[in-house]
């Protein structure tokens, strides 16, 4: 089976897969310098950043995300986060259920509204979400101790679910703390149950989270 196919089959099964080493030593350290310091928590639109542009198109990534989508990938959304011991949180179990588009337009199947950074973003259908894959560029060795990402195998097979719902499978699916190294990257599902906990160090989480579709949105919705 070739690397393709064992990620598209992992993908398929868990809603995940952790592949490492798919940034050198020093690609690491150009993004850190390119993306610089947030504010907060993080930073909506980065791939308006010549470097996180072009690698978001290079052959090497597209390979890996082409393996789990339908069509020809597109990075639909970028965010970059930086968890430390300055800007600390944790987050819930939850999904990613929402899309940056470029106007609030009325379509069947989308809803509950919101702007975020200036950028309309909608609440969209699982069947659409289900086509969608995101991918996780750690910057920085992550684990456990500095808010590693958990998630529910298996939990994207039950489309979106209801905060009960929510509950109820965090009980029945097995838990996974995904260790990634710096270099290393995550795929996801975004229907994929997952949360994270606070810092317990002073070690940096840089991530930078690129998602993924190989279709457009029904007119007369556009992607940001």
């Amino acid at each position: 089976m070739d690397q393709a196919s064992k990620i598209q089959s992992t993908v398929n099964l868990l809603g995940y897969d952790i592949l490492p080493n798919v940034l050198t030593a020093a690609e690491v350290q150009d993004l850190i310098h390119a993306l610089g310091r947030p504010e907060g928590a993080g930073i909506r639109g980065v791939l308006d950043i010549p470097l996180v542009a072009a690698l978001a198109v290079s052959s090497r990534i597209m390979d890996l995300v082409s393996a789990c989508i339908p069509g020809t990938p597109r990075a639909v959304r970028t965010i970059y986060f930086d968890k430390s011991s300055d800007t600390n949180w944790s987050v819930g179990w939850h999904q990613d259920v929402t899309l940056a588009v470029k106007a609030k337009e009325d379509v069947p199947g989308f809803g509950q509204w919101s702007i975020k950074d200036g950028v309309p973003h909608v609440q969209a259908p699982a069947n659409l979400l289900e086509q969608m894959v995101t991918i996780r560029l750690h910057l920085d060795d992550c684990d456990e101790t500095n808010g590693a990402l958990r998630v529910l195998m298996g939990s994207h097979c039950f489309g979106r679910v209801t905060t009960a719902d929510m509950k109820h499978l965090s009980l029945e699916c097995p838990e996974y703390i995904c260790r990634v190294p710096s270099g290393g990257a995550l795929l996801m599902r975004p229907l994929l149950l997952h949360c994270s906990r606070r810092s317990q160090d002073n070690r940096h989480r840089r991530v930078l989270h690129i998602e993924y579709a190989g279709f457009d949105l029904p007119e007369p919705l556009e992607w940001r």
